[in-house]
């Protein structure tokens, strides 16, 4: 009997949610250099970047450790959501340091990847043309995150610009993956806003940051 509850043990261990940081690893930098991620005009160095390791859920129903990229200042914070994320058992379909970071042999073939950090412009909304704002996106700060982008497409003018999202452009009802109210309320817990809440047409339903910009 005692084996049997020590067994029981371990398994829970095994899928309690573990999150821990540190400054980035050699690989980390080399990935997020090699893929234009991060370049010497970036707003933040890469020495104020932390590497986030984190639980999560997947596609599969099975608990999974997948990377992010933040900013320093916000690890807490992405702890604390995630940890929420992990106890409701909301799934996330990739987050590996190389689905977002990595060789385009290494992403996934559905670019369903939950990342943070990207050096980058905010993008336009699709009711607009081009590929960027002029301002910098809450990404190149490291204070935002986009969670399962197929499931939850930036939208405008009743269009997106990725066509295998479309079906999720409508809203309900809710389908795997997709931003629940409980998803809502981990962020908002930390005072995170949303793009699924900005003004007018445009939408991003995938987009998290700390100023909801």
């Amino acid at each position: 009997m005692r084996f049997v509850a020590a067994a029981v043990l371990v398994a829970l261990s095994a899928q309690a949610f573990h999150a821990s940081s540190r400054p980035l690893t050699a690989t980390a930098r080399h990935e997020l250099i090699a893929s234009h991620h991060w370049y010497a005009k970036c707003p933040v160095p890469l020495s104020g970047l932390r590497l986030v390791t984190l639980s999560y859920w997947g596609w599969d129903g099975r608990a999974h450790t997948g990377q992010l990229v933040v900013n320093a200042r916000v690890v807490p914070a992405v702890e604390t959501i995630f940890r929420k994320l992990y106890a409701m058992r909301f799934p996330i379909h990739h987050m590996k340091l190389s689905d977002a970071y990595g060789p385009v042999r290494a992403w996934p073939k559905d670019l369903d990847v939950t990342y943070s950090f990207s050096c980058r412009q905010a993008v336009p909304s699709p009711c607009s043309g081009g590929s960027g704002t002029g301002s910098w996106s809450m990404h190149a700060y490291g204070e935002a995150i986009d969670v399962n982008p197929v499931e939850n497409p930036y939208v405008g003018c009743g269009q997106t610009r990725d066509k295998t999202a479309v079906s999720f452009m409508k809203r309900t009802p809710l389908r795997r993956g997709m931003v629940t109210p409980a998803v809502l309320a981990a962020f908002h817990s930390v005072g995170w806003g949303w793009g699924g809440a900005w003004y007018g047409s445009t939408k991003d339903y995938m987009h998290f940051s700390i100023n909801g910009h």
